[in-house]
């Protein structure tokens, strides 16, 4: 047997041995120290037709994330049905997903559409996420939540 040959069955028999370095999973949840999609309070975007990040003072944890409202009566609309509150995608963008990806979001660069919330990364990924938002969807969905690695 040649010295390659040799060499490379040797390596296939440690190979087994040899720790490998695992790749850690992205937060379910879009999150910034913790706290979800950059403070906004997610109720807002539907009872106010817009974000609101400004004294968000109420908190409530949900899927590993803190999320922030402008009242209590908003947070516990969220903790009543935090599936129809909560961004989809976990709050990363939407487009970003439907291309396969992640990104995170920024709070002015939104839609509400069929009764569900979608983020995005700029106004310009926004723009984009417009143009097909049913095709993006199925295409975002179609990779999630595999895309969180």
């Amino acid at each position: 047997m040649d010295l390659k040959r040799r060499a490379f069955l040797a390596a296939l028999a440690i190979a087994p041995l040899v720790p490998q370095r695992a790749l850690a999973r992205a937060p379910e949840i879009f999150q910034t120290g913790g706290v979800a999609i950059n403070g906004a309070d997610p109720v807002a975007y539907f009872r106010k037709g817009g974000p609101d990040i400004s004294d968000n003072a109420f908190k409530v944890s949900w899927r590993g994330a803190q999320w922030q409202f402008d009242s209590a009566r908003a947070m516990t609309l969220f903790e009543s049905n935090p599936e129809s509150f909560a961004p989809r995608f976990g709050g990363y963008c939407a487009y970003a997903a439907s291309k396969g990806y992640l990104a995170p979001t920024i709070p002015e660069a939104w839609t509400v559409h069929a009764g569900r919330l979608y983020l995005n990364a700029s106004l310009r990924a926004r723009e984009l996420w417009l143009q097909d938002v049913p095709g993006n969807i199925a295409k975002g969905e179609a990779n999630w939540p595999g895309i969180l690695g």
